[in-house]
């Protein structure tokens, strides 16, 4: 940010920033007139006052947003805004630690790369688009069913009544031979119509069974990392709010960790991104070796991953995750493509109490600051975030 600000202060304001700067005024003072409109105290958005203070914010972000954008030559675009607007607010710990990451490494940020960030982001999500079309498959197998249903009713009831006209023609004595042969074809087509009911029926049921096992894929992907198996940060934000209300109904502890791959990049870099994968669902298995259901592992993105320990004080989770960092840190791995051994894997890791907190937002930023700390004391190691963090 010190480089947007005196970027911002070197060049007058013009384009991009001077755009939404007066946009961010247009909006101000329109929440200002709209808070008079109807008030008879004219007081009522005073300066000092909480009114005032939110469209001071607001009217800082905004600009604060634009500085940003403007800064790093980006186009104004809702994906450009959005990235801006979590790496600037903290609203998203996966956004803000890749800006922060591309930032120290390179000073700068671009329209590709935030796109790519973005997708990085989402590529645990199935599309919108998707679960529409397979919802709506389902609906209408669901309306075929019924109307086979009412078909078949309507068949029976038509068959019942061309008996009873029949039989009535039925005579005790003489020749019923028209009659019985009427009957027969009668009866030949209502067989005939079960049939076809019965054999769309089947092909109704593989369907449903089809979009069943296929809606089952999707909420899987939805909820999992399709690289190491493990929980995504969707699954895992469901799990903190269900853990956290559990912790509070049952008065037990509540701890969270963040793990990273200590250099990673380096990794990448000199054994290939395959080799890459395979230390992520390597160090992914050694972490779920010690989840159960007071425990949860996920990856919450890159070569990140965050635990939840219900029942353990931040101390015993420290203890816990530091255990399966002894455990990696003695293996040796070897590069499967050319036998290489590799340089030691280790992970960092941050561990913060979520009980005493407010918001378990702020508990995940506690953990990360500690899980920062740790990278800045020679890695390889697990810090506690302090109580009043």
């Amino acid at each position: 940010m010190t480089g947007a600000s005196s970027s911002h202060a070197a060049i007058p304001q013009h384009g991009l920033t001077d755009r939404l700067t007066r946009w961010a005024r247009g909006l101000s003072s329109k929440a200002e007139a709209d808070q008079d409109v109807g008030e008879s105290d004219p007081q009522r958005v005073r300066p000092g006052s909480i009114a005032h203070r939110e469209i001071t914010r607001r009217r800082k972000l905004y600009e604060d947003i634009g500085d940003f954008l403007f800064a790093h030559d980006l186009d104004l675009t809702p994906l450009n805004f959005g990235v801006a607007h979590d790496y600037l607010t903290g609203s998203h710990i996966g956004v803000e630690k890749a800006v922060k990451a591309v930032l120290a490494e390179r000073g700068k940020i671009t329209n590709g790369w935030v796109e790519t960030v973005a997708a990085e982001q989402r590529t645990d999500e199935v599309t919108a688009d998707a679960l529409a079309s397979m919802l709506s498959q389902v609906e209408e197998n669901l309306s075929q069913f019924t109307g086979l249903m009412t078909e078949s009713r309507n068949s029976a009831k038509d068959y019942g009544a061309a008996l009873q006209e029949e039989v009535k023609g039925l005579s005790a004595e003489g020749n019923n031979e028209p009659v019985l042969a009427r009957l027969v074809a009668l009866t030949r087509s209502m067989v005939e119509k079960t049939r076809q009911v019965e054999m769309q029926l089947r092909n109704n049921q593989k369907q449903n069974l089809a979009l069943k096992s296929s809606l089952e894929t999707a909420r899987r992907a939805a909820e999992h990392d399709h690289l190491t198996g493990l929980p995504n940060r969707r699954a895992f934000e469901t799990a903190l709010r269900q853990e956290l209300e559990l912790a509070r109904e049952r008065n037990e502890q509540l701890s969270v960790a963040f793990c990273d791959i200590d250099h990673f990049k380096q990794i990448n870099d000199l054994h290939g991104h395959d080799t890459g994968d395979r230390v992520l669902k390597f160090v992914a298995g050694l972490l779920s070796k010690i989840s159960n259901d007071r425990c949860h592992v996920a990856r919450h993105g890159g070569e990140e991953f965050v635990m939840l320990f219900r029942g353990k004080t931040a101390a015993e989770a420290c203890e816990a995750v530091d255990g399966v960092r002894a455990d990696l840190s003695t293996r040796s791995l070897v590069n499967r493509t050319n036998g290489e051994r590799m340089e030691r894997v280790s992970f960092s890791a941050g561990v913060a109490n979520v009980l005493f907190y407010d918001d378990p937002r702020a508990a995940l930023k506690a953990a990360d600051r500690a899980l920062y700390l740790a990278k800045e004391h020679g890695r390889n190691r697990v810090y506690l975030a302090a109580e009043a963090d």
